[in-house]
């Protein structure tokens, strides 16, 4: 606040009003309020009263991948599409579908990317061994470049070449 304003000025209140009204400071208090009520309410957070089934949910969630955001797993992603999926996994769970069935429910609906380790067959081999392959290549063309700079010694300069490099280098003895 300036010296000038007095603390409860029109201009003062304007500045705070202009604050709170911000869509990052209403994107905060959103967030916070949807986390207020998760941790209140157990159906918000996924509970399950047998733990057998609890372990058998978070290992399936740990495996798939969120489709959003591709880099997490759907057990760590807070998009709208995990939430659903999990809630679906559960669902599967609760009504007495094997882990195998789900996992090909999720693949059949999603493709293969949606697992984290995608099973070995022709259309994901270079996923599996691409990371290799990039390696090897790295390592050989590494090994070839420093092979020819091994190769590359210092040639003899001719007197022509070293009259030149004479001149450029010392250019006051030249010209006396």
């Amino acid at each position: 606040m300036r010296k000038t304003e007095k603390p409860f000025s029109a201009k003062a209140r304007r500045r705070e009003e202009k604050f709170f009204s911000r869509p990052v400071f209403l994107c905060v208090l959103c967030a916070l309020c949807a986390l207020c009520i998760c941790a209140a309410n157990p159906a918000f957070a996924g509970k399950t009263p047998d733990e057998a089934a609890e372990k058998r949910f978070n290992a399936i969630v740990a495996e798939l991948r969120c489709l959003v955001c591709q880099n997490e797993s759907l057990a760590g992603s807070g998009a709208e599409l995990a939430h659903d999926l999990r809630r679906e996994i559960r669902n599967m769970i609760e009504a007495g579908k094997s882990d195998g069935e789900i996992m090909d429910f999720m693949v059949g609906r999603y493709g293969d990317f949606v697992r984290y380790r995608p099973p070995l067959k022709g259309s994901t081999l270079l996923l599996w061994f691409g990371p290799a392959l990039l390696f090897a290549g790295g390592v050989g063309g590494l090994f070839v470049c420093l092979r020819r700079r091994a190769r590359v010694g210092d040639a003899p300069l001719s007197e022509a070449e070293r009259r030149e490099a004479e001149r450029l280098l010392h250019p006051e003895k030249t010209e006396a």
